[in-house]
């Protein structure tokens, strides 16, 4: 049954009181929805952000392992392009090959070369004049190779006119045997330390053996 009243001004005010009230009450539903949903939003966002965040970290944390290993392979492969490998066949004369004239030498006496072994008969086959010159090597082992010092003589000198030191060691490849040689020092001084190698000279050259018996 429904109840109709005439429009008196008192109606009319009653009324419009009633729908005030009622727009009043869902705006204020309205905005605690919208509040719940920013709060919900702002919730995400943040367990978002916090979950970046986390993997970063994690991230950052496992490449800094790559970083070390990639510094590590420079520094070898910076060292290593400062080594000098060569292959070559040589001649040298030991204490068991050599024959010694007048017996055997004292012990810690240095090997004296023949006649024979010198050459001194040999000449080109034009003839030309033969400058001779010699070598004496001095070998100190040093790790898993040697610091050969090399004292270069002209004839019937006793001060040489030429000294060098270097580092070598000799390893095994497919193709045969190689050779790696770090060149040290030149008439007593240590050459200049390359910067891109951690390959100390200084202290390879300590091992070096000089004519006139002098450490550098």
């Amino acid at each position: 049954m429904s109840i109709h009243t005439p429009g008196t001004p008192e109606n009319v005010v009653l009324a419009q009181s009633v729908n005030g009230r009622l727009r009043a009450e869902a705006r204020i539903i309205a905005a605690r929805a919208f509040l719940f949903r920013a709060l919900g939003a702002g919730a995400f966002t943040l367990l978002a952000g916090m979950g970046i965040g986390v993997a970063s970290y994690g991230y950052a944390y496992m490449n800094q392992f790559d970083s070390a290993a990639e510094k590590i392979a420079a520094a070898m492969q910076a060292a290593l392009s400062d080594v000098t490998l060569k292959t070559k066949g040589e001649v040298t004369l030991t204490d068991n090959v050599l024959k010694l004239e007048g017996g055997l030498p004292k012990a810690g006496g240095a090997p004296t070369p023949t006649k024979a072994q010198l050459g001194a008969d040999a000449a080109p086959a034009s003839k030309a004049p033969v400058n001779t010159t010699f070598t004496v090597f001095k070998q100190v082992p040093y790790m898993d190779g040697q610091i050969v010092t090399g004292w270069n003589f002209r004839a019937n000198e006793e001060q040489p006119f030429q000294q060098y030191c270097y580092f070598s060691r000799r390893q095994n490849e497919q193709k045969g045997q190689v050779e790696i040689k770090i060149d040290l020092a030149m008439d007593g001084k240590t050459l200049p330390q390359p910067q891109k190698s951690d390959v100390n000279l200084g202290i390879l050259a300590s091992n070096c053996v000089w004519h006139d018996g002098k450490t550098l």
